[in-house]
């Protein structure tokens, strides 16, 4: 399967990846749904070694597919991880987590496994959380695109929806990862960079 929204956001998300991720880093991508922006970061990020996950058996084939196609040694098979069930979770040695567009498609629970996992096994000090999608923010007006995504998400899953990004940033504190970046994407997107800190 393939995602039109990886065509317009791969870019701009490898922009801040390539500053913010170690050099030859580990990194594993939570929710990697089609597959294609872990073969796009791990072609583009040669050095880094790239493991894709998803608890969906259908994403799961997309990614072996779109990685058997594209055959990068630096490009892991895919795990089978939930990220609302952190304590499920194979081990795992990384320095960073990736997870793009998962939080606003899933109960507030993923979210909570997600980080409580993320803090599990991020090396500390130092291991790196990254977060995409969109957000609402405290004292920051909902762009209408957004207001209307969050609408039709609800509509499908009450449990789904747009996050704060201040409730984001007090759980992340409360297992030890602190907010270190926030940056403006295209689209009324934000990337969340988080710490662990010793």
């Amino acid at each position: 399967m393939a995602s039109p929204a990886v065509t317009r956001n791969t870019d701009p998300i490898l922009a801040v990846l390539k500053t913010h991720l170690p050099a030859r880093g580990r990194v594993l991508e939570v929710a990697s749904g089609s597959g294609e922006h872990a073969v796009a970061f791990a072609r583009a990020l040669p050095l880094t070694t790239w493991t894709p996950s998803d608890p969906s058996p259908e994403a799961r084939a997309s990614i072996a597919a779109w990685a058997a196609e594209a055959a990068l040694s630096n490009l892991n098979p895919v795990l089978d991880l939930d990220a609302g069930r952190p304590d499920t979770w194979p081990p795992v040695d990384v320095q960073a987590i990736v997870c793009i567009n998962m939080i606003h498609i899933s109960p507030w629970s993923a979210t909570e496994g997600l980080i409580a996992g993320a803090a599990r096994v991020l090396p500390d000090p130092g291991g790196l959380l990254v977060l995409y999608g969109p957000f609402r923010e405290a004292d920051v007006p909902l762009a209408p695109s957004n207001e209307a995504f969050d609408a039709s998400l609800k509509s499908r899953d009450p449990a789904w929806g747009l996050r704060e990004v201040e409730a984001v940033v007090t759980l992340a504190r409360s297992h030890g990862l602190h907010l270190t970046r926030r940056a403006e994407m295209p689209a009324n997107n934000l990337m969340l960079l988080f710490r662990r800190v010793g």
